[in-house]
């Protein structure tokens, strides 16, 4: 089964995607849909696409696309998400999967209600590094792993036009930032008991940097941090009661990793990362008739989202 793409949003993140779309084994690019008919041309020629429609609607409404990657900002994500499913359209929206819970959990409730697939486009769980992360963690490479430490930071220059600091455009270090950091901590230590986060904010009301300490019932624990005001290194470490595992920066791409067994290192492996496994993941799940991916399920999205708006409300109060 190959499965035809449409891309919703012709910007930055989808310039991304499309160059390692060459890699995707299982599926192809058709099209591609903007609320400019030029915009979506533009895109198209630049890309070689073949089709460009000049309307979300026209994209959601084209019998030759399967699926569709949401490539839109956050809070654009949810109207185009929802006329998606309704038209029975697979989609891949990108993180985060939007700028609230509550939209987020419409969008999962639609997808559910009709048997339509939907997964947000985190790429890192499906990058060969933090796959094989998943592997040795499961394999008790390390032993039960007891505490994640880790930050993601990319320095921007306050500008109040730009939509980054815009809190109407879902701007702010917490969803761009945060949703990295988070998702990697619910990934392998699971959802929280409490949540403590502290952080500062622009002129325009939206974070500029934040700190957040993930607590267990049990005793384990999280330390995560996110910058736009700062500039940092990017990766992770998975603290194990046997070992622990360096995820070299930046952690999100996990270009590599480092195995330590109590105090001796094991070794070093090297990794190629890239967007194309998610896009590949999908279609195998489209052609096992699945409706949700197994690495990355809707109820995850859900927790992230959920722990990124408690982050939100303890830094903006």
């Amino acid at each position: 089964m190959s499965t035809r793409w449409g891309i919703a949003g012709p910007g930055k993140m989808a310039a991304a995607m499309v160059a390692d779309f060459g890699q995707v084994s299982n599926g192809s690019l058709v099209a591609v849909g903007s609320r400019s008919e030029g915009r979506a041309r533009e895109f198209a020629d630049e890309h070689g696409i073949p089709k460009a429609h000049g309307s979300y609607a026209a994209l959601l409404a084209d019998p030759e696309v399967d699926a569709i990657y949401i490539a839109t900002p956050h809070p654009q994500h949810t109207d185009i998400a929802l006329s998606a499913i309704e038209a029975g359209k697979a989609i891949l929206v990108e993180k985060a999967f939007t700028a609230t819970v509550s939209d987020t959990e419409r969008i999962v409730d639609a997808a559910r209600g009709a048997g339509v697939f939907a997964m947000e486009a985190m790429w890192t769980r499906f990058n060969p590094g933090i796959v094989r992360v998943r592997e040795l963690v499961d394999a008790g490479a390390i032993g039960q792993v007891r505490g994640v430490q880790g930050d993601l930071t990319a320095f921007r220059a306050f500008d109040p036009e730009d939509r980054l600091f815009a809190p109407e455009l879902g701007g702010g270090a917490v969803l761009d930032l945060g949703v990295y950091v988070l998702s990697f901590a619910q990934y392998f230590l699971g959802t929280p008991d409490v949540v403590h986060a502290h952080g500062g904010l622009f002129p325009s009301g939206v974070e500029g940097e934040f700190g957040v300490l993930l607590g267990y019932d049990d005793g384990r624990s999280a330390t995560l941090s996110g910058a736009f005001t700062a500039y940092g290194p990017g990766r992770m470490m998975l603290i194990g009661s046997e070992g622990w595992i360096d995820v070299h920066p930046r952690f999100h791409r996990a270009p590599s990793i480092t195995v330590w067994r109590g105090k001796e290192q094991v070794g070093t492996e090297e990794f190629t990362p890239g967007y194309h496994h998610e896009v590949i993941h999908v279609g195998e799940c489209l052609a096992q008739g699945l409706t949700e991916s197994p690495i990355m399920p809707l109820d995850d999205t859900i927790a992230v989202q959920r722990l990124m708006q408690e982050v939100l409300d303890q830094v903006r109060r």
